[in-house]
C-alpha cells in the first residue's frame, strides 16, 4: 500500500514494454531521476509535479512516497496528507486509454480516482489528476501539424478502434490550458520515443523532442526526462533540437548510459538512453557523466563545445591534440551515401561478362553493366576503400566488457569494383600503396575510436567521421605511430587499446 511506502515485491518491476518507443520505466530508474532533484522539493506543500507522459504511474508513485515523508510533520494524520499529495501536488497525462488505469492504479490504488478502493478520499471524479484524453491528429499535407504523423498510417480510416498516438500534451498550442495555467514546479517522465512515419521499410521519426520543447514552454522550475542518446548527433528531426540542447546552458546534469540495458534490461535502443535535469535558474557548465560497462565517468561540460556531443569524457583531451594539428578532416574524401547509385538491394548477374563491374552487396558479390553505374564513374575506376553504414555492434551496445570493434567491414576496392548503398567508400587513387595504407588506417583502433565519438545509433553517416585527420597516404599508419604523432600520454594509449577491440 502506498501509504506505507512499502513495495515488495514491486510489480512495476515486472511490466513489459508497450513497445520500443513507448517504454515502461523501472522503479529504480525512476528515483535515480528523482535524486537530481533538491530534496527540500519533497518537503514542500507547495510543490506541484507534472508527469506529461504517464504510462504506468510510476514516476508520481515514487514521488507521492517521497511527499508521504517528507510531509509528515506538516501534516501528521496519514490519510489527510495522501488526501493532500493526491489532490493539491499530483498531476499526470496518460498516454492511451489503457495507460491511464494502469497508472491510477498504481497511484491510487484502484482504477477510477472516486472508487471505494481509492486511497485518496476527496476525488468527486473517476479520473482525479490523471487524465487521458482522446485526441485526434490535425493533418495538413498529410502530416500532423503537430508532430509530423502520417495521415496514411494515423488517419482515422487507417486507425478505426485502434490507439491514435494523438497526445494531448504536445497536440496544442496552448498546454499551459490543460490544467487551467496551474504552474508546475517539476515536470519529469519517459516520453514515447517514435512514430511510423509512412515511409518505407517500417520507418519512424523520432517524438521525444517535442515532449521536452513541450515541457520548456511551461517553464518549469526542474525539468527531468529519460530519452534516447540518438540527439547528440542529430540526424532525422533532431538537428535543430540537438543545437538548441546544446546551447541551453539551464541543463544542470545530463548522464548518458552507452547501453540501453543498463536501465531497460532487456531492451535495445539503438545509440544508448540518457536522462537530464534542467533547471530554471541553471546558467553554467553541465555536470555530465558517461556509464559504460558499470563504470562511470563524469566531469563538468560545456554541451557545446563540438558541433556534435562526444558522449565519453576520456576522448576530450585527445580530440584537442588532433585539433591542435590543425589537419583537415578524412571526411573530404568519403563518398555521401550510395556512392554509385546502386541500391541496397541490388545483386547483378551471378557471373562476369565482358566490359562487367563487379558489384559488391551484402550478400555477396555479383556484376553489372558500366551503364548501371549511375554516379562517381570515375572512381568506380580506381583504387578506393568501401566502408559499412551500419556499426558492427547491434543496436550501437558495446560488449560485456564495453569495447567495440564499429566498422564491421573495411575492404580494399580495386579498378571496376564498386558496392552497392549498404556501405560509402574512401579515397580515389591510382596508386594501389596509397589505397592500401588508407585501408589500414582505418582499421586502426585510433581510427575507429574517433569515429565513435561521433557515432549516437547504429548508422554510420559521413559526418561520424569528422574528427578523423586526413593523412598522407604515401606512408603507413599505425596505431603505435598515431599514438606518437599526437602526443596522446599512456593513460590515453590505455584508454583506446581498452575500449577498441582488433579488426
Amino acid at each position: 500500500m502506498i501509504l506505507s511506502t512499502n513495495y515488495n515485491p514491486d510489480v512495476l518491476t515486472c511490466l513489459a514494454n508497450l513497445s520500443n518507443d513507448e517504454v515502461f520505466t523501472p522503479p529504480q530508474v525512476v528515483n535515480r531521476m528523482l535524486d537530481m532533484l533538491p530534496a527540500e522539493l519533497f518537503r514542500s506543500k507547495e510543490t506541484k509535479f507534472l508527469d506529461p507522459v504517464s504510462k504506468s504511474g510510476v514516476f508520481l508513485r515514487e514521488i507521492a512516497k517521497r511527499l508521504m515523508i517528507g510531509l509528515e510533520g506538516q501534516i501528521p494524520d496519514i490519510h489527510d496528507r495522501a488526501d493532500y499529495i493526491f489532490t493539491k501536488q499530483l498531476f499526470g497525462i496518460a498516454i492511451t486509454e489503457l495507460t491511464a488505469l494502469t497508472s491510477r492504479r498504481s497511484i491510487y490504488c484502484s482504477k477510477y480516482a472516486n472508487s471505494e478502493y481509492s486511497i485518496c478520499r476527496k476525488f468527486s471524479d473517476k479520473d482525479g489528476n490523471l487524465r487521458y484524453k482522446s485526441i485526434e491528429h490535425k493533418f495538413v499535407d498529410g502530416k500532423c501539424k503537430y508532430c509530423g504523423a502520417s495521415e496514411s498510417v494515423f488517419g482515422k480510416t487507417k486507425r478505426k478502434e485502434l490507439e491514435s498516438h494523438a497526445y494531448e500534451f504536445i497536440h496544442t498550442d496552448k498546454p499551459e490550458k490543460i490544467f487551467g495555467n496551474m504552474k508546475f514546479d517539476v515536470i519529469i517522465g519517459n516520453p514515447p520515443y517514435q512514430l511510423d512515419d509512412g515511409g518505407s521499410k517500417a520507418s519512424a521519426s523520432p517524438i521525444y523532442q517535442l515532449f521536452v520543447e513541450q515541457a520548456k514552454k511551461l517553464n518549469p522550475r526542474y525539468l527531468v526526462m529519460i530519452i534516447p542518446s540518438r540527439w547528440f548527433t542529430g540526424g532525422k528531426g533532431l538537428d535543430t533540437f540537438r543545437e538548441n540542447m546544446l546551447n541551453d546552458k539551464r541543463i544542470k546534469v545530463l548522464k548518458d548510459y552507452v547501453n540501453a540495458k543498463d536501465c531497460f534490461p532487456g531492451l535495445s535502443i539503438s545509440g544508448g538512453i540518457c536522462y537530464f535535469l534542467w533547471s530554471r535558474d541553471h546558467n553554467g557548465l553541465c555536470d555530465f557523466t558517461s556509464v559504460n560497462a558499470g563504470v562511470e565517468d563524469s566531469m563538468p561540460r560545456n554541451l557545446n563545445e563540438f558541433p556534435i556531443f562526444v558522449r565519453y569524457n576520456k576522448a576530450i583531451n585527445i580530440i584537442h591534440k588532433i585539433k591542435g594539428q590543425d589537419e583537415s578532416s578524412l571526411t573530404s574524401i568519403l563518398s555521401s551515401r550510395n556512392p554509385f547509385g546502386i541500391p541496397t538491394n541490388a545483386r547483378g548477374k551471378d557471373k562476369a561478362f565482358n566490359s562487367s563491374y563487379k558489384l559488391i552487396s551484402s550478400q555477396g558479390e555479383g556484376y553489372v553493366e558500366k551503364n548501371d553505374i549511375l554516379s562517381n564513374s570515375s572512381i568506380a575506376d580506381s583504387y578506393k576503400v568501401m566502408i559499412t553504414r551500419v556499426m558492427c555492434e547491434h543496436a550501437g551496445e558495446p560488449d560485456k566488457e564495453g569495447k567495440f570493434k564499429v566498422l564491421a567491414t573495411v575492404r580494399l576496392l580495386n579498378p571496376k569494383e564498386i558496392c552497392t548503398d549498404s556501405y560509402i567508400t574512401a579515397g580515389e587513387y591510382y596508386n594501389l600503396i596509397e589505397a592500401r595504407n588508407l585501408e589500414s588506417y582505418l582499421k586502426t583502433k585510433f581510427v575507429r575510436f574517433l569515429i565513435l565519438q561521433a557515432a549516437a545509433s547504429i548508422n554510420l553517416s559521413k559526418a561520424t567521421y569528422m574528427f578523423v585527420p586526413l593523412l598522407d597516404f604515401t606512408k603507413e599508419w599505425t596505431d603505435s605511430s598515431l599514438y606518437k604523432r599526437y602526443n596522446l600520454s599512456p593513460d590515453e594509449v590505455d584508454y583506446i587499446e581498452g575500449m577498441m577491440h582488433s579488426m
